[in-house]
């Protein structure tokens, strides 16, 4: 049996320390920071928290989708391993904490485990995944570790994938190989992610940590209105004006959710053509996403959605496609690692609850993959992916230290 003391915590200075070097690469002049995925920016995080991991006596390791990470190995070189992790790439202008936390509470814990000299039963590895946020290809990083990579992802006739594979053909990625980072799913004991809760439940709820439960399942479609192009002073009753379809459309799907409590919705895009302000457009293309913690709810909204769509184009004589751009199917978290996180915050005395993410992780592709659970700490007033990001640092190192424990309770059970 794996004995340590209940007390050992992680060094809360040197991760502050990691912290604000890191919220340095890519700081915007609005206190945010922009790294997006395989940019000079996230290129120069990469290397940096390389460093990190060879200062630290940690063994580097990357993989063919361009994953990067540091193993704390076992004394049976034949062990399992544990991953946890998240993500070093941003948004445009984003927040600081949002992934950054995961990965550097993550070598935190490895860190404090190698100074302890902890023997571990299976082998540590701290993982930053390959553009978690989708400026190319969302979650590319855990697809090509889970086998889920194909070959549309980087070669897709509908669009210009050019830039994305001569991004990744710089950082040293190539299709060709993406299959080898997929990994034995009997290799890994399963996968741990702290992060900020991105909604405002454990700040109203005054929690300090959320175990969570289910990742919600979300769905995104490009609905495209077809019309006539005419001169704008042709009569009112003759114009089949699709960005009036359009309109109408967005406004009925932003109502959705109070139709299904727990539903969100998000218009992301509009694109029209013509653009001239003489001229009725004829095609308007609105790009939105749909997400519901309930599969079938989601299915519900998913009808729902084309129901509107079709309805908005006939009242304007309009014709109307829907092209279902990606799905995921909600996630479910282990209920032993659940519970796990629990008996921790019981143990060390936070205040937790559970709850849904309503965001999409890594841990959402990892779940059907290896048991997976996720750790939530407070988000200031639920705003993420923005300059105002934030939480305060106490509830950072609350979330790195039950991120630990629960790593020695997994030990101590395997």
């Amino acid at each position: 049996m794996l004995m340590v003391t209940p007390q050992l915590r992680i060094n809360s200075q040197r991760l502050r320390i990691d912290f604000d070097q890191l919220s340095n690469i890519g700081a915007t002049r609005q206190g945010g920071v922009s790294r997006v995925a395989l940019s000079n920016e996230d290129m120069q995080a990469r290397s940096w928290f390389a460093d990190r991991i060879e200062e630290s006596q940690l063994s580097l390791r990357d993989d063919e989708v361009g994953n990067l990470s540091g193993m704390l190995f076992s004394r049976n070189l034949n062990a399992k391993t544990l991953l946890i992790g998240s993500h070093l790439d941003t948004s445009p202008n984003a927040g600081k904490y949002d992934g950054s936390v995961g990965v550097l509470a993550g070598l935190e814990c490895l860190r404090t485990l190698r100074d302890a000299g902890v023997p571990l039963p299976f082998h540590l590895e701290v993982i930053n995944f390959t553009d978690e946020e989708g400026w190319w290809q969302s979650l590319f990083g855990s697809m090509g570790v889970t086998g889920m990579l194909a070959p549309h992802h980087t070669n897709d006739s509908k669009q210009d994938n050019g830039p994305f594979r001569a991004a990744l053909f710089r950082a040293g990625i190539t299709h060709q190989d993406y299959y080898k980072a997929k990994r034995d799913v009997n290799s890994l004991v399963g996968y741990l992610e702290l992060h900020v809760e991105q909604s405002d439940r454990l700040e109203r709820h005054r929690h300090q940590i959320g175990a969570v439960t289910r990742i919600v399942g979300r769905t995104s479609y490009r609905v495209t209105f077809y019309g006539e192009a005419v001169h704008a002073a042709t009569n009112y009753n003759k114009k089949r004006d699709a960005l009036q379809g359009a309109a109408c459309f967005i406004t009925d799907f932003h109502s959705l959710p109070q139709n299904f409590e727990g539903g969100m919705v998000n218009c992301g895009n509009l694109e029209v053509q013509p653009t001239g302000v003489t001229i009725v457009p004829s095609r308007a293309d609105v790009t939105l996403e749909l997400r519901h913690a309930d599969p079938q709810t989601l299915l519900q909204m998913q009808a729902r959605t084309v129901e509107m769509a079709m309805h908005c184009g006939s009242c304007y004589n309009l014709r109307v496609e829907v092209e279902e751009l990606l799905h995921r199917d909600v996630a479910y978290m282990a209920d032993a690692i659940i519970e796990t996180i629990e008996t921790v915050c019981e143990e060390q005395g936070f205040t937790h609850m559970r709850l849904p993410s309503f965001a999409g992780h890594d841990a959402q592709i990892l779940a059907p993959f290896t048991p997976s659970g996720m750790i939530f700490i407070p988000c200031k007033d639920g705003i993420s992916m923005n300059p105002k990001e934030y939480t305060d640092w106490q509830n950072i190192e609350n979330g790195a230290n039950v991120l630990l424990a629960t790593i020695l309770k997994l030990a101590e059970r395997a």
